[in-house]
C-alpha cells in the first residue's frame, strides 16, 4: 500500500473513531496502530514514540498553569475579577457582552438570540486565552517547534489585544442593549482594583519573572501556585486551606487528558512523517507559494483552519509541526511569527463550524441550540478574520514588543560593541 493512501487510511479511522465519541487521544492512537500494521512499524516503536511526546521538560508548566486556574477559582478569584469587568465596562452598550470580554481578557492572564449572542461571545472572548499570556497552547507549540516560549508569549498580546477590543467594538454597535446601568463611581472602580488586586498580581509574577529572564515558564507557574498557597488563598478564602489537596490532585487528573492526547499526537504525528505526508503537503504549498512568506501563511492558515474544526489545537501542532518548520525555513519566516499567526488560527478553529469545540460548550452552557449560537458568531467571525489577516502582512507589529522585550527570542543578536542588537527583517 502507498503512502498516500496509508495517510488516508490513517486520518479516516482518527475522524471515524472521532465521530463516534472515542476521545481524542484514543481515536488517534487506533489510527496509528491500525496503519502501521500495513507498514514495518512494530507496535513498540509507536508506543516508545507515545513516551517520547511527554518526555519534555518544557511541558512541565503546563500542570502548574492549570493548577493556577484551579486554585484562583477556589480562592474566589472569578468574582472579584467579573466585579472589577463590571465597574470597568458595565455600562458601555452591550454591558453583559462588554463584561464577558473583559473578564475573558482579565482571566485569561491567569490561566433567544440575545442568549445565542452571549453564548457566541463567551465562545470568541475565551478563545483569547490561546494568545494572551501564559497561554497553554504556546507552550506546547514552543517546545515542539523548538520556539522561544517567552517570544511566543509576547508576539501573541497585540492580536490578543486586537481580538479583545475588536469584539468590544462589535458588542458596543451590534450586541444586545440589555439593561442600562449607571457608570460606577471611581471609589466603586478603586474598590473594585483593591479586591482584585492580589489576583491581578498572579499575570505580574508570571510575565515578570519570564520576561526578566529569572525563571522558565515552568518556574514561573510554580511560583505563581506558591503565592496563591501562601498569600492570596489565606488572604481571600482561608477557609479553603484544607481543600488544598483536593486541587492539586484535581489539577494532576485534568493535566492527565492534555498529556494523553499529546502523546498520541507525537505517535500519530510521527507515523505521519514516516510515510511523508508532511512532505507531500509541504511540497503542495510551494508548489503554490514558492517562497512568498504572505502566500505561504495564507495557504497554512486556510489548511488550519480546516483542520482546526475537526482537531483540537494541541495535536494539531503536534502533528503538523514537521511540516511547519520545513515552510517556516522555505519561506524564510520568523518562527515566533509563523507561530503567533498558527496559535491564532486554531483558536478561531475552536468556534467554527461543524465542531466548534468551544462554542458547542458555550452553547450548552448558556442553554441555546447549537444553530443559534452559530448564527450569532458568524458575524464575529470578521474580528478574528481581520486580526490573522493583519498578523500575516504586518509582520513588525506582531514582532514588536517580543524585539523590544526579549530580542533574542526573534532572531536579534547583539552587535559587535555590544550595545544594541540587530534584527532580522
Amino acid at each position: 500500500m502507498s503512502g498516500t493512501l496509508m495517510v488516508l487510511l490513517m486520518t479516516f479511522l482518527f475522524l471515524f473513531f472521532g465521530y463516534l465519541g472515542v476521545p481524542v487521544a484514543f481515536s488517534l492512537l487506533a489510527g496509528t496502530l491500525i496503519g502501521a500494521m500495513f507498514t514495518d512499524v512494530s507496535q513498540t516503536a509507536i508506543i516508545q514514540k507515545m513516551f517520547d511526546g511527554m518526555d519534555n521538560e518544557a511541558l512541565l508548566a503546563i500542570p502548574f498553569f492549570l493548577l493556577v486556574g484551579e486554585l484562583m477559582s477556589s480562592a474566589n478569584v472569578v468574582q472579584r475579577v467579573a466585579n472589577l469587568s463590571l465597574s470597568l465596562v458595565g455600562h458601555i452598550r452591550g454591558g453583559l457582552s462588554q463584561v464577558v470580554t473583559v473578564f475573558s481578557m482579565f482571566f485569561s492572564e491567569m490561566s433567544g438570540s440575545t442568549t445565542a449572542f452571549i453564548a457566541a461571545i463567551i465562545a470568541a472572548a475565551s478563545t483569547i486565552a490561546a494568545l494572551v499570556p501564559p497561554s497553554i497552547t504556546a507552550v506546547v507549540y514552543g517546545a515542539i517547534g523548538n520556539v522561544s516560549i517567552a517570544g511566543l508569549f509576547m508576539a501573541g498580546v497585540v492580536p490578543g489585544l486586537m481580538i479583545g477590543i475588536g469584539l468590544m467594538i462589535f458588542c458596543y454597535f451590534f450586541g444586545p442593549t440589555g439593561m442600562t446601568r449607571p457608570r460606577a463611581p471611581f471609589r466603586e472602580v478603586a474598590r473594585a482594583f483593591k479586591d482584585a488586586s492580589l489576583p491581578l498580581m498572579i499575570p505580574a509574577i508570571l510575565l515578570g519573572g519570564i520576561l526578566t529572564g529569572f525563571f522558565t515558564p515552568t518556574e514561573a507557574g510554580v511560583v505563581a501556585v506558591v503565592w496563591i498557597v501562601i498569600v492570596v488563598i489565606p488572604a481571600l478564602a482561608r477557609g479553603h486551606i484544607k481543600l488544598l489537596p483536593w486541587d492539586f490532585c484535581l489539577a494532576g487528573l485534568i493535566f492527565s487528558l492534555p498529556l494523553i492526547t499529546i502523546g498520541a499526537a507525537n505517535a500519530f504525528g510521527w507515523m505521519f512523517a514516516y510515510l511523508r505526508g508532511a512532505l507531500m503537503i509541504a511540497e503542495w504549498i510551494t508548489d503554490l507559494a514558492g517562497n512568498n512568506p504572505q502566500v505561504t501563511m495564507l495557504l497554512l492558515v486556510l489548511l488550519f483552519t480546516i483542520i482546526g474544526d475537526f482537531i483540537e489545537p494541541v495535536p494539531t501542532i503536534i502533528i503538523f509541526m514537521p511540516l511547519v518548520n520545513a515552510l517556516t525555513q522555505a519561506a524564510d519566516i520568523n518562527p515566533v511569527h509563523m507561530g503567533v499567526v498558527l496559535i491564532a488560527t486554531l483558536a478561531f478553529g475552536l468556534i467554527t463550524p461543524p465542531y466548534g469545540l468551544v462554542l458547542l460548550m458555550a452553547s450548552k452552557f448558556v442553554g441555546v441550540r447549537f444553530s443559534q449560537a452559530l448564527r450569532a458568531a458568524l458575524p464575529i467571525y470578521c474580528v478574528f478574520l481581520i486580526t490573522i489577516t493583519f498578523m500575516i502582512f504586518f509582520p513588525k507589529v506582531v514582532l514588536w514588543l517580543p524585539k523590544q522585550v526579549l530580542p533574542e527570542s526573534v532572531g536579534c543578536f547583539k552587535n559587535a560593541s555590544g550595545a544594541g542588537y540587530i534584527c532580522p527583517q
